[in-house]
This record gives structure tokens, sequence and C-alpha cells, in this order.
């Protein structure tokens, strides 16, 4: 049953990144409108969390959003498919608790923004990490004997990302 919740788990975190990905829309990604990417990025300048991000965000993320905005595109979703698959789940749980400090760092302070839920986020990343959950009913597990018993390179690297 364990395996069971950290798959639902894993999954669940997936779908959200994937349903995520809709909203941020090229080719400007909200610019022109003042909405989807732009506009929620624009928070962490009108609602400062860290005053160094907020900086970045105002002087360099919210001028270039179109290369941020497909950098963010991909890695989110490369967070939903791969975290869907439990394929190198650790290295997608590092990569969405990093994604998750900048959208906290975006949108902690915004009016009508429940803290909990980038704390709850974060947790469950760490969770998704520590439980190595790619490992329950995903690729990492079914593939995690092959890499182990090679002594290649990429078979190496996947067994630390998984």
């Amino acid at each position: 049953m364990s395996a069971v919740m950290v798959a639902a788990l894993r999954c669940g975190v997936a779908l959200m990144w994937i349903q995520n990905v809709a909203w941020k829309v090229p080719p400007d990604f909200g610019r022109a409108n003042n909405d989807g990417l732009y506009f929620w990025a624009s928070k962490a300048v009108a609602y400062p969390v860290f005053a160094p991000y907020s900086a970045f965000v105002d002087g360099v993320v919210l001028p270039n959003i179109e290369v941020f905005g497909w950098f963010t595109l991909l890695v989110e979703g490369g967070l939903g498919a791969f975290l869907l698959v439990g394929l190198a789940t650790r290295f997608w749980a590092v990569v969405g608790m990093g994604q998750t400090l900048a959208i906290t760092l975006s949108v902690l302070f915004a009016p009508h923004e429940w803290q909990w839920s980038y704390y709850l986020m974060g947790l469950a990343h760490l969770a998704i990490f520590a439980t190595a959950a790619g490992r329950s009913y995903g690729i990492d597990g079914v593939l995690r004997k092959t890499w182990s018993a090679s002594s290649g390179r990429l078979a190496q690297l996947m067994m630390r990302l998984s």
C-alpha cells in the first residue's frame, strides 16, 4: 500500500505541473495583455518576498519574458512528464523544489494567495525525493536492475538520478 501511495503522490504532483503548463502561452507569455506568466512573474516586483530576487525579475526576467517563458514551459512540462512516468524522479524532484522556490519568491505575499500551498508543493517534492518515488510503479523501478548491472556512465548516472 505504501508504494501505491508514493506513486499516487508522484502522479498527482506531475498532473499539477501539467495543468499549470496550460496557461504559459507563447509567444509573449502574457506580456501584451498583462496576464499569464508575465502577470504572475510581475507579482515578485509588486509584492517582494526577497529583494534581490525581485530586482532580478524586474531587471532581467520581465524584459526577457519570452526567453524565461519558454524555459519555464519546458521545465514545467518536463516536470510533469518525467514525474508522471517515474523516470529520473530524484532529479526532477530537485528541479521541482527549485521551481517551487521561484514561484514562492514570486507570489508568496501576493493578495489572496494561500502561503501554505507553496510550502506544501515544496514538501511534496521533498517526499518524492526522499522516497525515490519513481521506484514505485515508475520507470525507475523497472530499469533500476538493468542500470545497476551496467558499468556504463549513463547507467550509473541514472542510478543516481532515480
